[in-house]
């Protein structure tokens, strides 16, 4: 286990936390709390768990920390992350279902792809358009969680930008 590792860990326990403060506002212990703190609350884990997302990145290469737990840990904590943030948001009424369909289908496709590809010898490297959907995905989760003007359009623009970056994987895997 190393720093890299450990913050990718840390993900995994904060995205239920956040998806919990996004779809179980009745439970008694929110009892007298406004929703609009348990959107600040999960807001914060959610800014939080992107930190480190960014961060485990970074230690990982400039620190040639890079280990093979770590490329299962780092995408699984990502994944659960942003599933944890569009099924809440969805949930809540804040994200469009067809949205949250289509880049979820892609996520799951997507990295299935990478792990038969990762199967027969072939690793799909995380492209540019990858890490900028990412950025574009948490930025709208981000503005749909805190109910700001203009998340539904950046909902859209993360749903263009990912499936553009799925298209890009696709041919990475087919060597075109």
């Amino acid at each position: 286990m190393n720093v890299p590792n450990i913050l990718a860990l840390s993900r995994l326990f904060i995205a239920p936390l956040m998806f919990l403060l996004l779809v179980n506002r009745d439970l008694p212990i929110f009892a007298g709390i406004h929703p609009s703190w348990l959107d600040y609350w999960a807001a914060f884990l959610f800014v939080l768990a992107s930190i480190t997302d960014f961060f485990d990145g970074y230690i990982a290469r400039e620190f040639d920390q890079i280990t093979e737990l770590g490329k299962i840990l780092d995408p699984l904590a990502d994944k659960m992350l942003t599933l944890a943030g569009f099924l809440g948001l969805m949930m809540l009424g804040r994200a469009d279902p067809w949205a949250v369909y289509l880049i979820l289908t892609r996520e799951f496709f997507i990295t299935g792809l990478r792990v038969s590809a990762a199967g027969s010898g072939k690793e799909i490297a995380a492209s540019l358009m990858g890490k900028i959907k990412t950025i574009v995905q948490m930025i709208a989760i981000g503005f749909l969680i805190m109910n700001w003007p203009g998340g539904a359009l950046l909902l859209w623009l993360a749903v263009a930008i990912t499936l553009y970056s799925g298209y890009e994987y696709i041919k990475a895997y087919l060597g075109k």
